[in-house]
């Protein structure tokens, strides 16, 4: 299915951003998403979903450009893209949002800057800027200054500031390129310095902060450059300001082609977020799970409602869905959604995600400070009502609209609440109440053993007194409710990797839901089942399927959320935060050890 207006495959695309706003880029250096100022906010740059639309994008058009060429600064989260004709002339474009420490305090503006060289010959370009409001609308005014232009039409005005001569730019007019010239994109507000003299200066600090942070990484041996490619594009997904962990920075990339299951990532989910912590704290990049934990205690501490699954960047605001009637859709995939219905289902393992989150509290010395009884005392609430929904239905970890289960994922990760808060009393020294959530824990563990075992199918299945697999009992060894040698968790692999496979990836479930029947395999379930078989000892099968699924990232080592079995083209949001931290925690679990570096093979 090709995408008209978006260079090479549709979702070789490329994430920079500075953990407070993120842009997408094509492998022709265009622009096609932005949303601005905040992850979640209005898409000033909309070519991702615009359909057939040329609107809502940045890009420079080179006269007789015959190739092009796309690639992240090593290491960094800077892009440079390459263009040159047949006749000799080449030119660079670097992106960027800046990021740095300044005033002793980190520096990251909702900023992107794109600075355009001449590099061989006398380039002669175009630069088109099309930006959008109210999600695909247009723009209301455009106002030209010195040496800016402001457009508006929606919430927050964009500034474009810039040494470019405004006359060629606001009208599209071609020009030689006979000298560096620099976009700065941002809120409209006076940009006060020199614009090259900044924007180089911004490029070194903001290429000095990734190499430093990369460098603080504690990496596997093996696929290290994959590993880092994950752990810089998970820090991306961060908005630093209240340690939230969004799903991925899009919305609406439907699951697969010609479908409807199209949704909007761009918010926090519980159960994806402690993924993506433990991602990094195997990595050393403590700071993102010492914010994610603040984030986890505003919603710890509101004990009054149930915890919802998934929750906007700040915890309050409303994700009420809508549909955005002036954006086409994905290649022409409607409806583009705004907000997510999810946070209104029950969900819960919602329970356990926030406990497990907070329990690194009680342990990781790392911390500037620990959890105590205080904490323990505001998350017991949790765990009675994770105890009291363990065994009711609700929508489960695949969201279905339109049917509820008692699904063995989430009454699983309520008994992990009832588990660790059981570790948690024990560990501060609270005997009775340790006595209390051991006494509720193992009761739970054994009904769920019980009830989502199946004889006739051999395996644990996806809801309790159910028949039917679902690959998301697949790290329940993982998360401590059985070894990985039991030989239920044992055979359950073998099912799920004999009925759930298909052309070598693994599908959530093999039955229709509120779509029809899936399409496409959810890539998380791949890593799912590398580490499964890598725990039950099948190290070079597991081996060879990760290895084959690197293979398939994008041009920019990225990966979303969905690969189509059979074309194996990527489908569904980008960059997925789930897909990105198994590359990390598997990576890290197949890699051989640093102390077998040098060792003969």
């Amino acid at each position: 299915m090709a995408i008209q207006g978006l260079k090479g495959s549709a979702l070789d695309l490329a994430v920079i951003g500075n953990s407070r706003t993120a842009a997408l880029t094509d492998t022709a250096g265009r622009i096609v998403w932005w949303c601005f100022p905040r992850f979640d906010c209005d898409p000033v740059f909309s070519r991702l979903v615009s359909g057939d639309e040329e609107k809502g994008f940045c890009d420079v058009v080179m006269e007789g450009a015959a190739s092009y060429s796309s690639a992240y600064v090593r290491n960094t989260a800077i892009v440079e893209t390459t263009i040159h004709d047949d006749n000799g002339n080449k030119l660079r474009i670097t992106d960027f949002a800046p990021r740095f420490t300044r005033f002793e305090r980190v520096f990251n503006p909702p900023q992107i800057y794109r600075r355009i060289e001449p590099i061989a010959g006398l380039p002669r370009i175009r630069i088109r800027v099309r930006p959008t409001f109210n999600y695909g609308g247009a723009v209301t005014s455009r106002a030209t200054g010195s040496n800016h232009v402001r457009y508006a039409g929606g919430a927050d005005a964009l500034r474009l500031t810039t040494d470019a001569a405004l006359s060629y730019l606001v009208n599209e007019t071609p020009f030689a390129l006979i000298k560096p010239v620099t976009l700065i994109f941002g809120p409209d507000e006076p940009f006060q310095s020199a614009v090259d003299t900044t924007s180089r200066e911004f490029l070194q600090r903001t290429q000095d902060f990734w190499l430093g942070w990369v460098r603080s990484l504690a990496v596997p041996l093996e696929f290290q450059a994959e590993v880092i490619r994950a752990a810089i594009t998970l820090q991306l997904c961060t908005f630093e300001e209240t340690g939230a962990i969004i799903a991925a920075h899009t919305t609406s990339i439907p699951e697969a082609p010609g479908t409807q299951r199209n949704w909007d990532y761009r918010y926090c989910w519980l159960r994806d977020a402690f993924f993506v912590i433990k991602a990094l704290n195997r990595l050393g990049a403590t700071r993102t799970m010492e914010d994610y934990i603040h984030y986890i205690t505003n919603i710890a501490i509101d004990g009054d409602g149930p915890v919802r699954p998934v929750y906007g960047i700040v915890v309050t605001e409303s994700l009420e869905e809508s549909i955005a009637p002036n954006l086409a859709g994905f290649g022409g995939s409607r409806p583009v959604r705004v907000g997510n219905q999810a946070a209104e289902q029950l969900q819960h393992d919602a329970y356990g995600s926030v406990i497990l989150a907070a329990s690194q509290m009680f342990i990781d010395e790392r911390l500037p400070r620990l959890g105590d009884e205080t904490l323990f005392r505001r998350l017991e609430p949790l765990g009675n009502r994770a105890r009291r929904f363990a065994l009711e239905p609700d929508a489960g970890p695949w969201e279905y609209r339109g049917r509820q289960r008692v699904h063995t994922h989430s009454a699983t990760m309520c008994w992990v609440a009832c588990d660790r808060l059981a570790r948690i009393a024990a560990l501060i020294g609270l005997s009775d109440r340790a006595a209390h959530w051991r006494r509720e824990a193992d009761a739970l563990r054994d009904e769920i053993l019980k009830r989502a075992w199946n004889e006739q199918r051999g395996a644990l299945v996806g809801a309790l007194d159910d028949s039917e697999l679902d690959a998301s009992v697949l790290h329940l060894h993982e998360l401590g409710l059985l070894a990985p040698d039991d030989e239920r968790f044992v055979r359950t692999c073998e099912a799920v990797g004999r009925e759930l496979s298909r052309n070598g990836f693994i599908m959530r479930y093999s039955s229709e839901d509120d779509f029809g029947m899936p399409e496409t395999a959810f890539l998380v379930c791949q890593f799912w089942y590398i580490d499964a078989l890598n725990s039950i000892g099948r190290k070079e099968e597991a081996r060879d399927l990760f290895i084959d699924l690197l293979s398939r990232r994008n041009n920019f080592g990225l990966l979303s959320e969905d690969i189509h079995p059979d074309t194996g083209q990527l489908w569904g949001n980008l960059p997925q935060t789930y897909s990105m931290a198994g590359i990390v925690n598997t990576g890290r679990s197949l890699s051989r050890s640093w102390q077998d570096a040098w060792a003969e093979t």
